[in-house]
C-alpha cells in the first residue's frame, strides 16, 4: 500500500428492509486503483455508528496489511489447510478426513460467504438438513468450529459462530459385538493367517491401523506383549492416535502360540517384516484391512452362523470392551487395556451392559425381595403401641403374612 488508509463508513438506505452500514476502500496494484465496498450489516445489528466502526476495524487492519487477511470462509479454509492441516502437525487419517469434509461439504455451502456473515442458527439448520448420521453431522460441525478458532487465534475474528451450534452425536444403533461363543465360532472358520490377525485384534483391542503396521520386531514372545509404535492408513505410516495408544499390550498364551506358528509359515518372517504382509507387493506393504474384511472375514462370519450383526475390525475392539465389563474387570484396568486417554471413553463409548448381566442383576434383587418376603416379621425398633397401634400392628402383620405367601408362591 502507498499509504495507510482508513476507508469510509456510510449508512445507506435500501428499498426494502432497514438501512445498512457499508464500508468502502480501494486496492492499488501496479498503479491501478480499484474501489471496493463491503456491507457490514444492518442498523438492527449495529444500531449506532460506534458499533459499525468497531466492526470496520478488522477490515481496516486487512486493507493496510501487506498480507491479505482471509475474508471469506473459502479463504480461511485455505489458510487453515496450508498452516495447520499438515503432516508435521496432524496424523494422515485426520488430514484425509478433514480435507474430505471441508472440500465436499463445508466449502460448497459456505465458501463464498464472508466470515462475519456466518450465523449460528443458519449453520445449525443446514446441519440438520443433511442426510447423514448424527455422528457425521457432529464431525462437520466440529471441523467448522476448529477452522473459525483458527481465525480467532490469528486475531481476524473475535467470535466463533459455531460455538453455540447444537448437534447430537447420539448413535442411531448400538454397535454390534461378538460374544465369546461367537468369537470362538468365527476363529474356527478362518485359516492360520486370518485366525492370527483376528485373535490378535480381538484379544488386544488394537485398532486396524495399528494392527497392520505391526512388524515381528513389535512382538515380544518371551514377555508375551506387543509394542504399538505406529499406525498405517492406506499405506501412510504415522504416529499412533494418542500418547496412551503407545503403551504395550499383554498377549494371551494362545495368541502367542498362534503367532509363533504363523511366523514359521509366513513368507516374510524377518524382524522388520510385517506380521500381515501383502504377498502381491512382495511384503513391502501390509495387507489392506478393508479387502481382508470384505473377502475373508465377513464370509467367515456368515459361515459361523452369526446372523444380524454388521461386523468390522472395530467390532472386535467393542467386543473386547464389552466382554471385559461382563467379566467384572474394573474400569481402570479396562481403560489401560484399551489404551484410552480417559476412562469416560471406555465407559460411555465402548462398553454396554449385555442382557445376561442385566438378567443376573435383576435376579439378584428379586432373590433379596423373595427372601425378605419369607420372614414372618420385620425386625424394627418401635415404642410401646397404643390400642389403635395394636390394631394397626395386627393388620400390618396380616398384610405381611399375605405378601410372604404370595412371594413364596411366585418363587
Amino acid at each position: 500500500m502507498s499509504r495507510v488508509q482508513q476507508g469510509s463508513l456510510l449508512r445507506l438506505k435500501r428499498k426494502a428492509g432497514p438501512d445498512v452500514w457499508v464500508f468502502r476502500w480501494y486496492d492499488e496494484t501496479n498503479g491501478a486503483r480499484t474501489y471496493r465496498k463491503r456491507t457490514l450489516g444492518t442498523v438492527v445489528r449495529y444500531p449506532h455508528l460506534r458499533d459499525a466502526e468497531k466492526a470496520a476495524d478488522a477490515l481496516r487492519n486487512t486493507i493496510n496489511s501487506e498480507f491479505r487477511v482471509p475474508e471469506t470462509v473459502s479463504e480461511l479454509v485455505t489458510h487453515y489447510c496450508e498452516n495447520e492441516l499438515t503432516e508435521e502437525k496432524k496424523a494422515y487419517a485426520t488430514i484425509e478426513a478433514n480435507t474430505h469434509y471441508l472440500t465436499n461439504h463445508i466449502e460448497p455451502k459456505w465458501g463464498a460467504m464472508y466470515l462475519q456473515d456466518v450465523r449460528t442458527v443458519d449453520v445449525e439448520l443446514w446441519l440438520h438438513s443433511l442426510t447423514f448420521a448424527p455422528g457425521t453431522r457432529s464431525k462437520i460441525r466440529n471441523i467448522m468450529s476448529v477452522v473459525f478458532n483458527h481465525a480467532i487465534r490469528h486475531e481476524w475474528m473475535d467470535r466463533n459462530p459455531i460455538t453455540k451450534v447444537r448437534t447430537s452425536a447420539k448413535r442411531l444403533r448400538e454397535p454390534d459385538v461378538l460374544s465369546p461363543a461367537e468369537f470362538a465360532s468365527l476363529l474356527a472358520e478362518l485359516d492360520l493367517r486370518e485366525r492370527a490377525m483376528v485373535m490378535l485384534a480381538g484379544s488386544t483391542g488394537l485398532r486396524r491401523s495399528e494392527l497392520v503396521a505391526l512388524t515381528w520386531r513389535d512382538i515380544d514372545l518371551e514377555l508375551m506383549q506387543v509394542y504399538v509404535r505406529r499406525s498405517c492408513v492406506r499405506n501412510h505410516f504415522g504416529d499412533t492416535k494418542t500418547e496412551a495408544s503407545r503403551k504395550p499390550v499383554p498377549l494371551h498364551p494362545s495368541v502367542v502360540k498362534c503367532l509363533g506358528v504363523w511366523r514359521k509359515e509366513s513368507p516374510y518372517p524377518g524382524e522388520d517384516d510385517f506380521i500381515l504382509p501383502s504377498v502381491r507387493l512382495e511384503g513391502k506393504q501390509p495387507l489392506s484391512p478393508d479387502t481382508l474384511l470384505k473377502k475373508i472375514i465377513r464370509p467367515a462370519v456368515i459361515r459361523a452362523g452369526i446372523k444380524g450383526k454388521a461386523i468390522g475390525w472395530h467390532s472386535l475392539r467393542h467386543s473386547l470392551a464389552t466382554n471385559l465389563r461382563a467379566a467384572g474387570v474394573d474400569l481402570k484396568t479396562a481403560q489401560e487395556l484399551l489404551r484410552h486417554a480417559n476412562s469416560r471413553i471406555t465407559l460411555d463409548v465402548y462398553t454396554r451392559a449385555i442382557s445376561a448381566t442385566k438378567r443376573e442383576a435383576n435376579n439378584l434383587v428379586m432373590t433379596m425381595v423373595l427372601e425378605a418376603g419369607k420372614k414372618k416379621a420385620l425386625s424394627a425398633p418401635s415404642s410401646a403401641p397404643s390400642e389403635s397401634g395394636k390394631a394397626s400392628k395386627k393388620k400390618g402383620a396380616k398384610t405381611l403374612s399375605t405378601l410372604s405367601s404370595t412371594l413364596a408362591g411366585v418363587s
